[in-house]
Parts: C-alpha cells; sequence; structure tokens
C-alpha cells in the first residue's frame, strides 16, 4: 500500500473517515504535523508545537524533508496532513515538492462535504479556534485543495480519490474510501 495522503479543510472529518475506514486493517496513522514537530524536539530547535512557526523557512523546510523522509520508510500508513493552508497571504502548498517528491504517495484521498455542512460543524466545535470562514470562502478552498491535489499527483504518479462525508453519511463515506486502502 505504501503511503496515502488524506486531506480536507478543517471540520470536513478527514480523520474521522479514514479511522473507521482503516478499522481492522493493519495500517499506520500518522499525522504530518506531529511527525515534524517530534524531529525538532529531537534536534534541540524546539520544545513545544506552539515554537513551530518560530523557525526559519529553512528550518521549517529541512523539518518537512526530515518527516517525509521519515514517513516514506514507514510500511501501510495513512498522512493525515492539509493540501493547503489559508493564511492572510494566500493559499500555501500542504505538499510541496520536496515533500510530495519523498513521501511518492500511491493515493490522495480529498475529504469534502458541502460548505453549509463544514460551516455549522465548525460553528458546533468549541475545542478549535478557527477563523471564521463564509460558505464561499470554504468552497474555495476546497476547490484549491482539489486543484493542489491533482498538481502532486502529477508530480508523484498518485490517483486522487475525492470522499464525500455528508453528516449522518459516515458509513458512505468509509465505504467510498475503502477501496483506496486496499
Amino acid at each position: 500500500m505504501g503511503v496515502i495522503v488524506v486531506t480536507g479543510i478543517p471540520g470536513v472529518g478527514k480523520t474521522t473517515v479514514m479511522k473507521k475506514a482503516a478499522e481492522g486493517m493493519d495500517i499506520q496513522f500518522v499525522t504530518f504535523g506531529t511527525v515534524m514537530v517530534d524531529i525538532a524536539q529531537e534536534l534541540g530547535l524546539v520544545e513545544d508545537r506552539d515554537e513551530m512557526r518560530k523557525l526559519t523557512l529553512e528550518q521549517q523546510k529541512e523539518l518537512q524533508i526530515k518527516s517525509a523522509e521519515k514517513v516514506a520508510e514507514m510500511e501501510n500508513v495513512i498522512l493525515d496532513t492539509h493540501c493547503t493552508v489559508k493564511t492572510p497571504k494566500g493559499y500555501m502548498p500542504g505538499l510541496p515538492e520536496w515533500v510530495i517528491k519523498k513521501l511518492n504517495p500511491t493515493a490522495i484521498v480529498v475529504v469534502e462535504a458541502s460548505p453549509t455542512e463544514i460551516y455549522n460543524r465548525r460553528a458546533k466545535d468549541a475545542t478549535r479556534n478557527r477563523d471564521p470562514d463564509s460558505k464561499e470562502e470554504i468552497e474555495e478552498h476546497q476547490q484549491i485543495n482539489r486543484a493542489a491535489a491533482m498538481s502532486y499527483a502529477t508530480l508523484s504518479g498518485a490517483t486522487v480519490k475525492i470522499v464525500f462525508n455528508h453528516d449522518g453519511a459516515l458509513d458512505e463515506a468509509v465505504k467510498q474510501a475503502k477501496p483506496v486502502l486496499n
């Protein structure tokens, strides 16, 4: 199976869908940001996750490369990460060329839902402090993710699978995701 990348905008339920799809299978579920923090701590660059954003761009790039190499060495991995990151300056690639080529995924799964569903999920989630995106901004972010996923596929040869995680239809989303894991 190798590495399968799962991505989706915050609040879409990517982690929920893919963890349920992988139940009972010999698959590791890895979060890219956690791997980066662990390596940064091992190197003495940070003490906690919040210090990551204070690193230089060169340090962050080096951590991305080391993290991608570490994940690529693993077998049967679902890698939970962001396809794109929305910043005040625009969208930033979550899997730049130096990362996607090291990961060499076999598939990229983009989990989506309707903008209204995502908007409502975010509004109900008191555990997170997210930017208050409009439904139009949520739609735009999902479109950007689709384009980015295809770009990543072009660089890696991976397939792209869109999985719809609609409210009350988790089992259907899991059914859509399962073929990628086999």
